[in-house]
């Protein structure tokens, strides 16, 4: 039986990096995460935009799935691309793979539509990781990114919340401590039970008194909380 074209050919990703050997390695990295994957590589912003006008031109390919694109291009911004990609190709995840860790250019590829931002200085095995949490839907950040997004978030959270309601909260045991400071450092309860040589369900169980004892609902509300207590 003949495949039809859509199941024939394999998933394209569009990666956009204008530095040669760090194009190279990226591909790697991507293939590493997703063998079943073909590259699309562009080393300018002119390219990956025809890239994407070949696709659209093309009956019974679809466009690329997934777009890591880099910010700092020689003729643009990556910026512009996922505002392209955002606006008119919503079926393609786009990410940021970049060096710039700085809030502006963190901020503005947020709103220009990237559902990622990754640093080229992580370690290539940390960005695979990355790379395939966010093809299951999770966001795919950079620790220190999360970190700078955290700290944003906790400083407008800190304006509203009245902090009559912090002398209501119930104090911890030094368990429910523990796996309060591992869910502000993004642990997942499976990863935080490992940690502490517990059953996932123990966790489970932890997490939701620590909600009810701090009167919170959701994990970044315990993130903030954790990082209001230095854990």
């Amino acid at each position: 039986m003949t495949a039809t074209p859509d199941t024939a050919r394999p998933r394209t990703i569009l990666l956009v990096e204008d530095q040669a050997r760090t194009r190279q390695w990226l591909a790697g990295i991507l293939l590493k995460a997703f063998p079943d994957c073909e590259i699309a590589a562009c080393g300018t912003l002119s390219d990956a935009f025809g890239r994407l006008a070949a696709f659209r031109d093309r009956e019974n390919r679809p466009p690329p799935w997934l777009a890591v694109i880099d910010i700092n291009l020689p003729d643009g911004s990556g910026i512009e691309l996922l505002r392209e990609i955002t606006a008119c190709w919503p079926d393609t995840l786009p990410l940021v793979a970049t060096m710039y860790d700085d809030d502006a250019h963190l901020m503005e590829a947020i709103a220009a539509g990237a559902k990622g931002y990754l640093l080229k200085g992580d370690e290539a095995e940390v960005l695979q990781g990355y790379l395939r949490r966010a093809a299951n839907g999770e966001p795919a950040m950079s620790p220190s990114i999360a970190h700078r997004i955290l700290a944003h978030f906790r400083e407008t959270a800190e304006q509203t919340v009245p902090a009559s309601s912090l002398r209501h909260q119930q104090p911890l045991s030094p368990r429910e401590t523990d796996v309060l400071s591992l869910l502000g450092k993004g642990f997942t309860v499976a990863e935080a039970a490992q940690r502490l040589g517990l059953s996932p369900q123990t966790v489970s169980t932890y997490v939701r008194t620590i909600y009810s004892k701090l009167s919170i609902s959701n994990r970044a509300q315990a993130t903030l909380e954790a990082r209001r207590r230095g854990l």
